[in-house]
């Protein structure tokens, strides 16, 4: 959420269709993942769940860092020229890694997905459907948060809180990582 926000006002919200994508795709893979049954080896795995979690926190600060050191003239990158510095494959990578290291996603869709199964159809049919479903309200979602971020863009290039934002925000994306990687299982 916070980095379709980010990317729709770095770059605008055209350009954040990548991180939508990105975002979307890793969530696609975790219903799968619970779906298939994986989800129980990562239900039992305190050690595995931990080094996920663990990836997505050092991933997570590293982004605030990046943020954090970028300089201010590159907080608004919304001329089209500007965003071809930004390749499309990095903010879908960026997305996906976020999306992707976060094992209670999993662990949610375990949860969630028996609640709508009924014995009317074929279990897999049900999943198919709501996997489709998760995919498409996940991508509504963040390109919604990127279409904030970029409406929001103008605040912040006519304030003084604009000045700041990279600094802003990457000490929300540091802070983040830091409280993944300190809370207890």
């Amino acid at each position: 959420m916070l980095l379709a926000l980010t990317h729709g006002i770095k770059y605008g919200y055209k350009s954040s269709l990548s991180t939508a994508l990105g975002n979307t795709t890793a969530s696609v893979i975790q219903a799968i993942i619970a779906i298939s049954g994986l989800s129980i080896i990562l239900t039992t795995s305190q050690v595995l769940f931990e080094v996920i979690r663990y990836i997505g926190a050092v991933y997570l600060i590293y982004i605030g860092y990046m943020l954090f050191k970028s300089p201010m003239s590159q907080t608004f990158n919304t001329d089209e020229a500007n965003v071809e510095t930004t390749s499309h494959l990095s903010m879908f990578n960026q997305a996906f890694l976020v999306a992707i290291s976060n094992p209670k996603a999993i662990i949610f869709f375990t949860a969630l997905f028996p609640q709508f199964i009924t014995e009317q159809n074929t279990p897999m049919s049900q999943y198919i459907f709501m996997t489709l479903t998760l995919g498409i309200i996940a991508f509504i979602c963040m390109m919604i948060y990127s279409l904030a971020g970029h409406k929001a863009s103008n605040f912040f290039k006519t304030s003084k809180v604009g000045q700041y934002l990279n600094k802003i925000t990457g000490g929300i994306f540091i802070g983040a990582g830091c409280a993944v990687a300190l809370k207890s299982a």
